[in-house]
Formats: structure tokens, sequence, C-alpha cells
């Protein structure tokens, strides 16, 4: 084979195009009050940016066998991080989950479509542990699966006899590894469940109506410092509970004034304690303070940095950095945060 490279090497560099032009960076900043500011720093969509620099051979070699097929996002939906700073990505659309390691330049995708027990169908929404172990619920199989860091398939929760789950319809989930619980949406019932650890049923949250602790379609959860952050979708709100259930306060309406909602999708938090709130219709992410004042909004229908179309997953790690599953386009958009930290704020996890 490299005897073929080499014979045919002048004939790859005489047939190379000419290098093009590298296109002009986008540009998107917000300055804030108090000196704060939101940035936007890149996008991503396909494994090939895990590794963006491959090596003279490895490119000599593509001209002779072939460029690699690298996996793209199809319908990513929800995103994670992991302890490690690995990007965790659910994709419906590919019915399975991305795994984007940008540091130790490693990618994995994780599936489960040929088993005929427990197979994944519509990876919906995702969390890890603190042993970065990875939890994904399946809207239409009913289940929660779950895997090792390395993407090795561990188990499955609510997989009942004949293959059926038990949940109708799941969807948000956040793991809390220090007391043992697991907490889950599930859409249809208009419910959250608390799981231990091994799949149990402990305690439910909510019920169908549209009062306080109410829901009327849920879809994701977040958990914040000993706050629980439920996406009440056609309540169009976001409602908070203590970890025990009580309902403590709620964020949004309908409408399409300042601050109303119409899609809202995913919800996170920044280190100064303010909630970031996906709105999949308008193709904006609004942030409110706790007392549910709107302090501003980012993002627009379009496919430039900074822009939207469908978005419905949302991150916030511990150093601010905001991910945005821009749904429709296809891609993560990252931005960087710099705000006041203050250690009284929750921080998103």
């Amino acid at each position: 084979m490299w005897s073929a490279c080499v014979a045919l090497l002048p004939f790859a560099v005489w047939a190379a195009p000419k290098p093009k032009a590298p296109a002009a960076r986008e540009l998107w900043e917000m300055s804030l009050d108090g000196g704060r500011s939101l940035t936007w720093e890149r996008s991503f969509e396909s494994e090939s940016e895990v590794k963006p620099n491959r090596g003279f051979w490895n490119k000599l070699v593509d001209v002779v066998a072939g460029s690699p097929d690298y996996r793209f996002l199809v319908r990513p939906y929800s995103i994670t991080s992991d302890s490690h700073g690995r990007i965790i990505v659910t994709d419906p659309g590919a019915s399975g989950v991305h795994i984007f390691d940008f540091a130790q330049r490693k990618y994995k995708f994780i599936e489960r479509r040929e088993k005929s027990k427990d197979a994944m169908k519509t990876p919906q929404c995702v969390a890890v542990d603190s042993q970065d172990n990875i939890y994904v619920t399946d809207s239409d199989a009913g289940k929660i699966f779950v895997f090792e860091p390395s993407g090795k398939y561990v188990r499955a929760i609510g997989s009942l006899k004949g293959g059926e789950g038990y949940f109708k319809r799941p969807t948000g989930i956040a793991v809390d590894s220090t007391e043992q619980r697991i907490y889950v949406t599930d859409t249809l019932r208009d419910q959250v469940f608390v799981l231990d650890m091994q799949g149990n049923i402990l305690q439910t949250i909510g019920k169908t109506g549209d009062g306080d602790g109410e829901f009327n379609l849920p879809t994701e959860l977040r958990l914040s410092g000993p706050n629980l952050l439920v996406v009440d979708a056609m309540n169009f709100r976001v409602q908070a509970f203590d970890r025990t259930g009580k309902f403590l306060y709620s964020i949004g309406k309908i409408g399409d004034t300042t601050g109303a909602m119409f899609r809202p999708k995913a919800v996170s938090v920044d280190s100064e304690g303010d909630l970031y709130i996906v709105d999949a219709l308008w193709g904006v992410v609004q942030v409110f303070n706790r007392q549910g004042q709107l302090l501003y909004y980012f993002g627009g229908k379009g496919t430039h940095a900074g822009e939207f179309q469908l978005p419905s997953g949302l991150f916030i790690n511990h150093d601010d950095k905001v991910y945005v599953v821009d749904s429709f386009n296809r891609r993560i958009q990252v931005f960087q945060y710099v705000g006041v930290k203050s250690s009284a704020a929750g921080a998103a996890k």
C-alpha cells in the first residue's frame, strides 16, 4: 500500500485543488450590566472536529483509500458534560449518543439498535453521576439506559417482562449521587419520578393540572444546589421544587410579551444562580433571576453564530461555558459567560 501511496504522491500533489482562503471567523458578543458579558466561542457538529488536524500520512492514505466516514449530528436533543469535560449529546435522529472528548481528541458513539432485548430506540435526555456513568432516557422504549464512562452498556431501568418499558414517555433526567437518587420526568403521566440507584420508585412529584406543583407535559429537568427545576412545557413555565418535592416558585407564562414563553425546552443555571431557559419556537435563550425577572435574552432564528433553529438542549458547566443544542441546524453552539462570581449561587451541574 505504501508503494502505491508513493507512486500516487506526484499525481496527488498535482491534482490537489488550491487551498481555499480560511473563512472569516464569525464574531458575536453581548455586553451586559455590571461588566458581565456573553461571548460566542464556536460551534461543532461532527466527529471530524475532535481531530481537526490530521497528519500528512493520514491525508495521503485518504487519497488511496478514501476519506474516513465521520459521524455527524443528525437531530441532537439533550446535552451534558462529565467530570473530564467530555461533551455528551443525545441524538434521536441517529438513535444513539455522541461523546466528544476535545481534550483527548477522542470520539465515541453509543448505540443499541440491533439488540433483541432492551434496544435503545429514541434517546432523549442525558445525565451523569459522580462516577461519570451515563444515564439516557428513551422516550419510545420507556426505559432509562445506563452506560459506563467508556460507553459499555450496564443495564436498563424500567425494563419489564416482555421487553416493554415501565415509563410512558421518559424525558428529563438528573442524578443526585450524594443522596443516591435519580429524578426522571414522565411526560405523558405529568409526573416526576424519584428513584433509588437500583431503579425502585421512592416517590412521585406532581399531577396533571396548571396549579403550583402540577404539570402539563413536563420535559427536561435540572438539579441546581438544593433545588429541582422542571420544564413544565405546556404550562409554559419552569417550576422549582426542593429535593423532597415541595413547590418553591415558578418562572414564565404564555404569551408574546417580555418574559413569556411559548415552547420551553430546557433549563440550566449559571454560577450566579440565574436561570437560562431555551424557547424552541422563538429560537432564543431567556435568562431570568430567581425572582422571575427577565435579565436578558440572546439568539433569534437563523444559521449564523448566536442564532438558532429549534434549539432543544442546554447545559452550563462550572466554568460558565454555555452549551446550546441548535437542533435543526444540527450543531452545538458554545458561549462563554463572564459574570461576578458568588459563593452563594448554585452551580449548574
